[in-house]
């Protein structure tokens, strides 16, 4: 009868540590968790867009990174999409207005669904575009534990002209 009291009281320190452990790794702290790293990713890559700046943006993104802009082919690595943006970047003062509206994290990927709006300024006329639409970012953890863009993929929301 000892032993089985004691192996009882064992299960049950057990039984309760293990539910203390869970009580304390609980979806708030994966919620607080993911919030702060949609903040440091989405916010880093934003404000490297903004900052109109080949090389800065280029910091935000994979080696193997995916861009997929409307009506054009896929741009597919850092230095085709290097290439990209530093022709955007030539062309244009771009803003962007990214609003995170879904982000899930599942290890060292996360995932986004984003609205958007953008205003480029011609750099030779001023004239200035506008352009909303919806996108999603696809996010890897570096070794370097740094969140950077592996895919970008948007669409605008204007009608095309045909």
């Amino acid at each position: 009868m000892r032993t089985t009291t004691a192996s009882a009281a064992l299960v049950l320190t057990a039984s309760a540590a293990l539910a203390l452990c869970i009580a304390t790794w609980s979806v708030p702290a994966f919620a607080a968790d993911a919030k702060s790293i949609e903040a440091a990713a989405h916010g880093a890559y934003v404000t490297a867009i903004n900052s109109n700046d080949v090389e800065t943006l280029m910091a935000d993104l994979t080696d193997d990174v995916v861009y997929q802009s409307p009506g054009e082919p896929e741009i597919v690595g850092k230095a085709a999409v290097r290439k990209w943006v530093a022709d955007y970047f030539a062309a244009y003062r771009s803003s962007w207005q990214k609003s995170s509206i879904g982000f899930t994290v599942a290890g060292d990927w996360a995932f986004e669904r984003y609205l958007y709006k953008s205003r480029d300024t011609d750099k030779k006329t001023g004239a200035v575009s506008t352009d909303h639409g919806k996108g999603i970012n696809i996010y890897r953890r570096g070794s370097d534990g740094k969140w950077r863009v592996a895919v970008d993929g948007w669409s605008s929301d204007a009608a095309s002209a045909k």
